[in-house]
């Protein structure tokens, strides 16, 4: 199959002077544009409130970029050639300068009115942003215009819904990219090649051979400088509304017709669907109090920087979920995340049926765990499958061995997921981004337990979250898969 063709543009990133530009996007886009000889294609317009001017944007891009590890000489070229700079307040006069300069350049640079706008900005600023967007007639031209939107896609189901109609008000549908990092790494992208293009595990894929699914996202890092947005966000709006959401509908979809980006957005959205709804007794919250990861003291959540010591804001959650359809009905779906936990991991478990009958049982001292599938998604991204074979020699023992594949001794490095995602969107593809219907179904799912006050249990910096979630799990006779 050809790959779509990237025409040329004007990239456009609001807040061109924050952290996600100068330490994902403009590395993740020159990378890009190196590698695929695009450089040429691309013209960049960093667009924030700092009185900066072309050479000052450029400057700090150089030096961001260096650190990235890129040669200074060929970065220095790059920049001074395809970085532009536009100072932006807060009135609608401000953007319609800004019109005036994204004509200019294209003007210059003979681009044909493609234009993306990149909304590297705060959740609460994307409403003003995309409104003066459209007052200002940025959002048509003579070419295409997409625009991008980092999570969070909303606080809650109203929000969401607020933020697509206003969407809709001055763009298509198909001109609108919700960006979710997690679905640019190529092992999350690998899922869906894992299951339907193999069938000795497509097959498997069901609630009559397979017992349980646990999703885990767990980070060992602490909330950082991110205390403002952490306290009003938490675990559950922060991870669990959108990566986790996304693994699971992963996992959990159907075939779709064809693979193309409405037809496996359509499956996600059945998965979503057919969630009839979480029960408050099947979550639990918790919080990362003081404790050591590797011999290393923490500090806990209520001490960080700018967290109230009162929060009960959690850093951590646990949940189960059922999916009522004729492929998993009974089959739970376990998700978690949390922070401070004592390694960074994604994985997913699937654990197999127990053999119906278990006709070894008299020559082992204990019963033997099923067998399962370990995907890792990050790091050391592959998957082991585990399996039971005979040990050598007398009396009979039965040890549990693994088939593995590891993509670093396949492939070596991966690509960064914002190059991925950054290609899709030059080239119009929309697969791995989230449709409205699909962002508005996982608030649905979410918004009651944001409602309610849940009990915030803690749990020592270190630990695999609090007691309570592996009483959650346990009721179903299993065990976390902590590595």
């Amino acid at each position: 199959m050809m790959e779509p063709p990237v025409d040329r543009h004007l990239f456009v990133i609001l807040g061109g002077t924050g952290n996600l530009t100068y330490l994902k996007l403009l590395p993740a886009l020159y990378r890009l544009l190196t590698q695929k000889n695009l450089k040429d294609y691309c013209q960049v317009l960093g667009v924030g409130t700092k009185e900066l001017g072309d050479q000052g944007f450029r400057n700090r891009a150089r030096e961001a970029l260096q650190e990235a590890g890129f040669s200074s000489e060929e970065v220095g070229i790059w920049c001074d050639s395809c970085l532009h700079y536009q100072s932006l307040g807060k009135t609608s006069e401000d953007y319609s300068d800004l019109a005036s300069r994204v004509e200019s350049l294209e003007a210059e640079h003979d681009i044909p009115g493609n234009r993306v706008f990149y909304l590297a900005l705060p959740p609460s600023i994307f409403p003003t942003a995309i409104q003066r967007i459209g007052e200002s007639g940025l959002n048509k031209s003579s070419g295409w215009v997409r625009i991008v939107i980092e999570k969070p896609f909303g606080r809650d189901l109203a929000s969401a819904q607020e933020l697509n109609r206003l969407l809709h008000r001055n763009f298509d549908e198909s001109q609108i990219y919700r960006i979710d990092h997690y679905l640019g790494k190529e092992t999350v992208q690998n899922l869906l090649i894992f299951r339907f293009a193999n069938t000795i595990f497509e097959s498997l894929w069901n609630r009559e051979r397979i017992e349980s699914v646990q999703i885990t996202v767990a980070e060992s890092i602490g909330i950082g400088e991110r205390a403002r947005y952490y306290e009003q966000a938490g675990a559950l709006r922060d991870i669990v509304q959108n990566h986790l959401v996304q693994l699971l509908c992963l996992v959990a979809m159907e075939p779709p017709a064809v693979f193309e980006a409405d037809f496996i957005r359509d499956e996600k959205v059945k998965v979503l669907r057919s969630i009839a709804g979480i029960r408050l007794k099947e979550v639990v919250f918790g919080q990362y109090a003081k404790g050591k990861i590797k011999n290393k003291e923490f500090q806990g959540y209520r001490e960080e920087k700018g967290v109230a010591r009162d929060s009960s804001t959690e850093t951590y959650v646990a949940l189960k979920v059922d999916i009522d359809n004729w492929r998993w009905k009974g089959i739970p779906f376990y998700l978690r995340t949390g922070k401070r936990l004592p390694r960074r991991l994604t994985q997913i478990a699937v654990n197999f049926r127990h053999p119906p009958v278990f006709i070894f049982s008299s020559h082992t001292s204990s019963e033997i765990p099923s067998d399962r599938l370990l995907i890792t998604l990050q790091p050391d991204e592959g998957f082991h499958l585990y399996f039971d074979v005979k040990e050598p020699g007398e009396p009979l023992k039965l040890k549990k061995e693994s088939l593995h594949f590891h993509y670093k001794d396949a492939f070596g490095p991966l690509p960064a997921a914002y190059e991925t995602l950054i290609l899709d969107i030059l080239q119009g593809e929309q697969t791995l981004f989230v449709r409205a219907d699909e962002a508005e179904a996982s608030w649905e799912l979410f918004t009651p337990l944001l409602e309610r006050d849940f009990p915030v249990y803690s749990y020592p910096v270190g630990t695999w979250g609090p007691k309570e979630a592996d009483q959650l799990i346990e009721q179903e006779k299993t065990t976390w898969k902590n590595p």
